[in-house]
């Protein structure tokens, strides 16, 4: 009779290779542009622009009007239409869709049916892809992509927040391909003044420009052979956005200071934490350049998303800082780590790991702004039925403010200019905030 034990020893558990997720058909029923549809699986964007997903004809349609966004449930959100995004006969900003319910923009009718065909989602089958590391369905997604573009020379656009690793995405992507003997070069472009980006990147002749006392090759020349990767593209002044488009078509540059072209061989790989299509209707990128970026379009996960990937992490960050990761981590720590919401996401992880590794302490319990903030709920005992409601909602608003503007600078160190990154408002907002609710922030960089 065969040894049952010996069997399940010798047993191998297969990792799953696709992921299926649900599939959904948005249809135009009623307007110009009726018996129009497509397809989606995660999001759609509508409107009369190109950068749209469905197109429209609708002169009441905005060039990127509201999308559809399938997660849980499915969302339409308005995009800040001129005209507004209704749902049941209401404007909504966003919205849970009802099945069946039909969202109007402008004379434009649409319907959102889900596909009985389930669309499958390849992945990889290593939690390391050349330091892109995790075991996150989300992860093994976007590296079996970087697995089947690493061979070519396809331009890559790499979109996600702050901190989510879009440098380390470019990297192996570089290491991955034939140029991996080649030069990485990496250009910030949102971390210096406008008036040395260009020579950054194209480089200058001896007296160009006051202080150029000696040639200097720029990032195309530096790159020849390799990869260049242009982080924070979305920053590049539009003063520039032609000349380096000028440059991705003729694959030639011309130094500061001389009408000289010189070829250059290289992969181009942008980042940026911008939502650039929006960038573009609001004239703040050029519509051609970012065509000619995003050939390939990579979104990376925030560290939110993939919270099982946090031990794997941890680990190999602890490592990389020299410290042992039995004596920084417990069962405790890591559960305190993935109960999180990371903010600040892979980077924010990082530091975190390398200040309980510079220490040489076990990792505290206390992350960055401490526990996960709790949801802010409405506050059921502590409601005032003697005052107004817009004193008592001004004042939930209030609290809630305090607590998400507290929980953000503690997790951006203070920078008053990461906090605004981060949450998606304007530095300016950010300031009146904290001066109405007696805050204090540190001006960063550049401000």
């Amino acid at each position: 009779m065969p040894d049952r034990d010996a069997e399940l020893d010798t047993l191998t558990v297969r990792r799953p290779v696709v992921v299926r997720r649900p599939s959904f058909a948005l249809h135009v029923v009623g307007g110009r542009d009726a018996g129009k549809t497509i397809e989606f699986d995660v999001r759609a964007r509508v409107g009369t622009r190109r950068l749209a997903d469905l197109v429209l004809t609708d002169p009441r349609v905005s060039g990127l009007h509201c999308e559809l966004l399938a997660d849980d449930e499915l969302r339409v959100r308005d995009l800040g239409s001129k005209n507004g995004t209704f749902l049941g006969g209401y404007r909504v900003v966003e919205a849970v869709v009802p099945a069946g319910d039909s969202i109007t923009l402008g004379d434009t009718q649409l319907q959102v049916r889900a596909v009985d065909q389930l669309v499958e989602v390849p992945l990889h089958d290593s939690d390391d892809y050349f330091g892109l590391v995790g075991q996150s369905a989300a992860i093994r997604a976007l590296t079996a992509r970087l697995q089947r573009l690493a061979t070519s020379d396809t331009t890559v656009l790499v979109m996600g927040e702050t901190g989510t690793g879009k440098e380390r995405v470019a990297e192996a992507l570089h290491l991955a391909g034939p140029r991996a003997k080649g030069p990485l070069v990496i250009v910030d472009c949102g971390s210096m003044p406008a008036s040395l980006i260009e020579s950054e990147l194209f480089g200058h002749e001896r007296g160009a420009f006051t202080g150029a006392v000696a040639q200097v090759k720029g990032a195309f020349e530096s790159a020849h052979g390799g990869t260049l990767f242009l982080d924070e593209i979305g920053e590049l002044p539009l003063d520039l956005q032609p000349k380096l488009l000028r440059v991705l078509e003729s694959r030639s540059v011309r130094r500061i200071g001389t009408t000289r072209s010189i070829d250059v061989d290289v992969r181009v790989i942008a980042a940026t934490n911008r939502d650039l299509p929006m960038e573009v209707h609001r004239g703040r990128f050029r519509e051609d350049l970012y065509y000619r970026l995003a050939v390939v379009s990579l979104q990376v996960p925030p560290l939110r998303e993939r919270l099982e990937d946090i031990p794997l992490l941890a680990v190999r960050l602890l490592r990389e800082f020299g410290a042992d990761p039995t004596s920084c981590l417990t069962v405790e720590s890591l559960a305190a780590l993935q109960a999180y919401h990371w903010p600040g996401n892979v980077r924010e992880l990082r530091n975190t790991l390398q200040r309980s590794a510079a220490l040489m302490e076990p990792l505290s319990l206390r992350v960055p702004g401490g526990a996960r903030p709790p949801a802010v709920r409405p506050p059921e005992g502590n409601i005032d039925l003697a005052e107004p409601m817009r004193v008592g909602k001004q004042r939930a608003i209030d609290a809630f403010e305090r607590a998400y503007v507290t929980a953000m600078l503690d997790a951006c160190g203070g920078n008053v200019s990461e906090c605004a990154r981060r949450s998606g408002m304007d530095r300016m907002s950010i300031h009146r905030i904290l001066q109405r609710l007696g805050l204090r922030g540190r001006t960063g960089e550049g401000e």
